[in-house]
């Protein structure tokens, strides 16, 4: 860093200016060209082309001034360095917005990251895990940034808000990658953000999220816990309320608490039987309908219900005709392994195996979801019966991507 201090330093003093004029050009407060040569701050991409005009160096000196000393941490610290993503336009306007505004973080700045959360949420169902946590990944760095600037209290928890929703969807995102260590990091800064911010809806997200990790590793019982914990956090009526009641039953099935796990649904039912279509029903934070039957034919198929079967299609049927999975491509995948599962217990072997198949095939069977196909392979072979060996090695190739 110091090395690094110096060659700024330098650079600006060869122009004769000091960091006032230097940070009067620019448009930017003196604190934030002496962070910038003191090593603990970094400029922002939009500002690369005229602090280099203004220090009369080529883009490309600037860069080596900053990187000679260490490419690595520079590329770590500054992906505007590495190719370029095609939402890094999206980071160069907030950044344009925010300058504009009063305090380092608008109103106007504000409005757009809320906004881009739910952008993020709508993309969740269609995108794939390994592309969607880069772009979330780069909202939270910005969050970061932001964070150390000056604003109002108003302003901070709207902030503190916005950097929950962003990590809770990282979570979301690890869980889906099965990686469990960045999942539950992710998870403990969006519970520890949404209890600064007071913000009971998002904390009881996380409780449903962390019971969803769960019952992927087959901790049932802890994930029922904090189904029930997530239940009565919830705000009345919410989203999270039916989606903390669905994940109630779905661990009620995996635990065999036939039972219990009917009357999970029945309440799911109750709850969703005044919903109406949202305008954007792909939201992830939002409870459709159709997200409803959806999880009533996964919590009947782990039952050993063969009603399941009646759901799984309906969902196929409505989300993925014509062979079109649409916005919703994950859950038509797992809707044909519900269907594949509801097959076995009627012992239509055939349809069950062709179905498991088209869910592999569709490539969004996400890591953390592997082990539902895995029951379905598990339970052919045991019964020995021809498509084996080809289902088998269709699940191995889909393990190997």
């Amino acid at each position: 860093m110091a090395a690094r201090r110096t060659a700024l330093t330098r650079a600006r003093k060869a122009v004769n200016h000091t960091q006032e004029s230097l940070a009067e050009l620019l448009g930017v407060d003196r604190t934030t060209v002496f962070r910038w040569e003191q090593g603990t701050s970094e400029p922002l991409p939009v500002m690369w082309p005229r602090l280099a005009t203004a220090l009369k160096l080529a883009e490309a000196e600037l860069v080596a001034i900053l990187s000679r000393y260490d490419t690595h941490e520079i590329v770590s610290a500054l992906p505007w360095l590495a190719p370029v993503p095609e939402d890094d336009d999206e980071l160069e306007a907030l950044e344009l917005v925010r300058r504009v505004g009063a305090t380092d973080v608008s109103s106007g700045t504000l409005a757009r990251l809320e906004s881009a959360v739910d952008d993020l949420a709508i993309a969740y169902p269609r995108t794939p895990p390994q592309e969607l946590i880069q772009r979330v990944r780069r909202h939270i760095g910005y969050v970061n940034r932001l964070l150390d600037g000056r604003m109002t209290l108003a302003q901070h928890r709207r902030l503190l808000v916005v950097g929950a929703w962003l990590s809770l969807l990282g979570a979301t995102v690890h869980v889906d990658l099965n990686q469990q260590v960045s999942a539950t990091a992710r998870l403990k800064t969006a519970a520890s953000l949404a209890e600064d911010a007071e913000h009971d809806e998002i904390r009881a997200w996380c409780l449903e999220t962390e019971a969803w990790r769960l019952l992927t590793e087959g901790n049932f019982k802890e994930a029922l816990r904090l189904s029930l914990s997530a239940q009565q956090l919830a705000p009345v009526g919410s989203s999270i309320a039916i989606q903390a009641a669905a994940q109630e039953g779905r661990a009620l099935a995996r635990l065999g608490q036939r039972k219990e796990t009917y009357d999970a649904l029945s309440r799911v039912h109750r709850l969703v039987e005044p919903l109406v279509m949202p305008e954007n029903p792909e939201h992830h934070y939002r409870y459709d309908p159709s997200k409803s039957v959806a999880y009533t034919a996964t919590t009947l198929a782990w039952v050993g219900d063969s009603a399941a079967e009646r759901y799984a299609r309906e969902i196929i049927s409505r989300l993925g005709g014509g062979g079109d999975p649409g916005k919703w491509p994950r859950r038509v995948a797992s809707a044909n392994l519900d269907l594949a599962l509801a097959l076995l217990v009627t012992d239509e072997l055939d349809e069950a195996c062709a179905a498991t198949l088209q869910a592999i095939s569709s490539g969004r069977v996400v890591p953390s979801n592997q082990w539902r196909a895995a029951e379905v392979v598990k339970a052919v072979e045991a019964r020995q019966v021809p498509e084996a060996a080809e289902l088998r090695e269709a699940y191995e190739a889909m393990r190997r991507v």
